[in-house]
């Protein structure tokens, strides 16, 4: 698709990587970008930024009368950011919020879920257009220290390729991201270097205009990648063995 002219709508588009795609779009010509959030208040002053272009939407990805108010507010998008992520930093055994696994699975699957479902017919009704699903390493290796969630990220990548398949005779086209190591705050406790978050927008806008199905966006997914394709047990061993405790 072409990005140029296009509408946009991005969850959690208030900051990290959300808001690199919305700076990134912008920059990239697009007529015009609702910035889901949250609170309202958050998106409001992301507009600021640029009122002309910038459109502030309440948004949660979980409430299905939210999502369906920004599919009804937003008619004109070609374009769906599905960005919105929980990460509770929990275990899915030796956790002490047994339900930090379903928030996780809420927003990360279901959320793209119920994004997907709404905008796919405004999409389609303005000629077609484009999905862009930010998932992450960990879901396309199991990464047992992040808990709930790893899984969220497998499914939403599986559900990204189902959603490709059923959504290509509408004319919209779905691209997975898988991130790796990105300067936010979700990943403020890791210690590695990290890209920016305009990185990851950049290389996702450009993945959707060249109908890219599955895009690693940085130098982590990129070498993560490597290594499932050279050593997947490997791999797999070494991200278990974080789990032993330190001596």
């Amino acid at each position: 698709m072409k990005i140029e002219g296009c509408t946009a709508i991005v969850t959690g588009g208030n900051r990290g990587i959300g808001l690199g795609f919305v700076e990134e779009l912008l920059d990239h010509g697009a007529a015009r970008v609702y910035v889901g959030a949250r609170k309202l208040a958050d998106a409001e002053d992301v507009a600021k930024t640029d009122p002309s272009r910038i459109v502030p939407v309440e948004l949660d990805v979980t409430r299905p009368e939210q999502v369906a108010a920004a599919a009804q507010k937003a008619r004109d998008v070609t374009l769906v950011v599905n960005n919105a992520g929980a990460f509770e930093m929990q275990r899915l055994y030796g956790t002490d919020d047994p339900d930090a696994a379903r928030r996780e699975m809420e927003v990360n699957y279901f959320g793209v879920l119920s994004m997907s479902r709404a905008f796919a017919p405004v999409i389609a009704a303005n000629g077609g257009g484009g999905i862009i699903n930010v998932l992450s390493a960990g879901g396309i290796v199991a990464v047992p220290d992040m808990g709930g969630y790893s899984p969220s990220k497998f499914a939403a990548r599986a559900a990204s390729d189902c959603l490709r398949a059923e959504l290509a005779p509408l004319g919209v086209g779905v691209t997975a991201l898988i991130v790796g190591s990105v300067d936010t705050r979700m990943a403020a406790h890791v210690k590695v270097k990290k890209s920016q978050p305009r990185d990851i927008g950049k290389a996702g806008l450009w993945a959707i205009a060249n109908a890219v199905a599955e895009h690693d966006t940085d130098p982590h997914s990129i070498a993560v990648r490597a290594h499932l394709a050279r050593d997947p047990y490997g791999l797999a061993k070494s991200m278990a063995d974080r789990m032993a405790p330190k001596t």
